[in-house]
């Protein structure tokens, strides 16, 4: 592994915290909108990155191209998002502010994200619920009328807007609708059931990007003055994951491979109320929503022999008195109690089911109990609040949590590492950006209950349409490239050479029996809990993969109409990669941070410890090579206006 000492010029601007955003607008280069009509450019996803920032950049007059995955912007993973968005309005008047919400986020991720992009976020969020309001999107409101707010992990305060359990779908509605116009007018052409395979570099500068429709097998080139990207994260490196099933790090990657640097990617997030894996031959596992933790109370049983008969079917949750009840986040963080971080109530419930009291049958699971929020409010306004995800519940497991407690455990959730960009959300290739949860930018190494929706939304509507025009003013004079051009042919000639050499392979094994081993491999070597020995086999059982992957899997002969595995056995290709590039960067990280867990690093009360003087940076990969060990950058972050402290969630 190479490690140099590049200067990497993240474009902060000068000056006070509170005033950067501001001063960068002010003096920012605009492309008229006579110029705007001339510039395309490509945005890759319709998530609510992706179809926000389409929307915008076609109502200000740019053409836009817009490819979905899915066969409509409508089923963006986006939509499973349930419990929130965060924003500084201070309706509740509980003593919110921007400076809070920039705080509560830093210290949130551990104090590993950039100053100045993280005090954005909590600057526009705000205008983000106003865009919102406007676009129809049906708040939850209180006795009032006001907008109502609830609490979510790693704040004091609430600030959650929230529409029941379905948040992430009502806003991904009114993204659509915004998107729709414009599709209507003309301004946006869709390419639904598309999926991009390679961006086109030509002269240093991202001009297009090869595409696959999925539908007919077809590979396609198409040109754009920029390129935008927002196609997720890659938590389905894992196999099981609350990601939906199409979720992928591919576009990912392909940056990478062409010269934009990956950050972070050891920073996985371990999500705490998850239904626990119910089978072996599961496919994807279900979230269930940060919010019921503002009125559940997790526990698990204190005496060991009363575990050990829930575990086998002798004894009932319900049965155990409340004195015989170990509620361990109220006991060990008595500030937050239920409502601490996600990566610090994951590794709460590990500890208890690693020491031998976890419930259900496996011992994987804790319990989230409404008991006593029922008893209080009563059921009739715990099922207004949460009644959807409920029934979700009810649905899988096939037991009343109205009735009986919640059995969740942690699962992997979301990835806070992602391809690097500046303060301008452009990555170290110029023209091409990356937006939402496909970059790494705003969550540090753990990334706070509804700050998701907020990032997105955040680039899309109001952090992009701004910093693109400072790339695009001197671009205004290139003409439209053909793509009959030489690194459009040569782009696509790779990715086809790619497709024939995997179908040319047909081995014994499938795509998921190879993708599952990988995913159990990440599991338990790159999981909630990591050391230098386990990720070092981590390495090794990776590479042993990458070769059955390359030798012996199976997939269909055909690449000119609809082929699932072709689609699902890219994708592994790529999560491999993206596999070994987490082990490594999470054994270059000898410190614990977020969800990042070193357990060599750990403080005498068993939680993270940071190692300041040493790790005070982005780790940003930059590739060499497909056989060549890729080169570590570092973007130091020096912390102006934030002074690092261990977390503590006690008090």
């Amino acid at each position: 592994m190479a490690t140099q000492e590049t200067k990497i010029d993240a474009k902060i601007p000068a000056g006070a915290l509170d005033e950067k955003w501001t001063n960068y607008k002010a003096h920012q280069k605009l492309v008229n909108p006579a110029n705007k009509r001339k510039l395309d450019i490509i945005v890759v996803g319709t998530g609510l990155a992706g179809a926000s920032a389409a929307a915008s950049l076609a109502e200000m007059g740019f053409n836009v191209l817009n490819f979905c995955i899915q066969d409509s912007p409508r089923r963006a993973h986006s939509i499973a998002a349930q419990g929130g968005i965060n924003a500084a309005k201070n309706y509740p008047n509980d003593g919110d502010s921007v400076y809070r919400l920039f705080y509560e986020t830093i210290k949130g991720g551990d104090y590993r994200a950039r100053e100045a992009n993280v005090y954005r976020l909590a600057e526009v969020s705000n205008s983000i619920i106003d865009q919102c309001v406007a676009q129809g999107v049906p708040f939850a409101r209180d006795y009032g009328g006001l907008l109502d707010n609830r609490s979510f992990g790693g704040a004091q305060v609430s600030r959650t807007f929230y529409a029941r359990g379905q948040t992430g779908q009502q806003l991904l509605l009114g993204a659509y609708s915004a998107l729709s116009r414009q599709i209507g007018s003309g301004a946006v052409k869709m390419y639904s059931r598309y999926e991009m395979l390679d961006v086109v570099i030509i002269d240093g500068r991202a001009r297009g990007i090869i595409a696959r429709n999925i539908v007919s097998g077809k590979i396609e080139r198409f040109f754009a003055h920029a390129v935008v990207v927002g196609s997720g994260g890659y938590g389905n490196t894992f196999f099981l994951s609350t990601n939906a099933m199409a979720s992928n790090g591919s576009a990912a990657m392909q940056m990478y491979r062409k010269g934009a640097y990956f950050a972070n990617p050891a920073y996985a997030q371990i999500h705490p109320t998850c239904i626990p894996v119910h089978g072996d031959y599961q496919s994807k596992l279900t979230l269930m929503s940060e919010s019921l933790r503002n009125d559940g109370r997790i526990w698990v049983p204190k005496k060991k022999e009363d575990a050990e008969a829930i575990r086998a079917g002798k004894l009932k949750p319900t049965a155990i008195k409340e004195e015989d009840r170990d509620y361990y986040l109220e006991r060990r963080y008595p500030a937050f109690g239920n409502l601490v971080p996600r990566d610090v109530a994951s590794r709460a419930a590990k500890e208890r089911c690693d020491a031998g009291y976890g419930v259900g049958s496996t011992g994987l699971a804790v319990y989230l109990d409404f008991a006593e929020a029922i008893n209080r409010l009563g059921e009739n306004v715990v099922r207004q609040r949460y009644g959807n995800l409920f029934q979700m519940y009810e649905k899988i497991v096939d037991d009343n949590p109205y009735q009986t407690p919640m059995m969740i455990y942690p699962a992997i959730h979301y990835t806070m590492g992602g391809i690097w960009v500046d303060y301008e959300l452009q990555t170290s290739v110029k023209g091409l950006f990356c937006i939402g949860e496909a970059n790494f930018s705003d969550h540090g190494a753990n990334r706070l209950g509804a700050s998701a929706l907020m990032q997105g939304l955040a680039d899309g509507y109001f952090v992009l349409p701004y910093t693109i025009q400072n790339y695009l003013a001197d671009q205004i004079q290139i003409k439209r490239i053909s793509t009959d051009a030489p690194e459009f042919v040569a782009a696509e000639k790779a990715v086809n050479e790619k497709i024939e050499k995997i179908l040319s392979i047909q081995g014994k094994r499938s795509v998921d029996s190879i993708h599952r081993e990988l995913g159990l491999t990440m599991w338990d070597f790159v999981g909630m809990g990591r050391n230098a020995d386990g990720l070092k086999t981590a390495l090794e059982k990776i590479d042993e993969i990458r070769k059955e992957f390359w030798s012996n899997v199976y997939v269909p002969k055909t690449a000119t109409n609809p082929n699932v595995e072709l689609e699902k056995a890219l994708r592994l290709s790529d999560f491999i990669e993206i596999g070994a590039l987490m082990a490594r960067d999470a054994l270059l990280r000898e410190e614990s941070c977020g969800g990042h867990f070193r357990q060599e690093h750990q403080t005498e009360e068993g939680e993270a410890l940071r190692h300041d003087d040493k790790f005070s940076y982005v780790s940003c990969w930059n590739y060499t090579g497909d056989d060549a060990a890729p080169e570590l950058l570092k973007e130091p972050l020096d912390y102006e206006f934030t002074e690092r402290k261990q977390r503590n969630y006690k008090e």
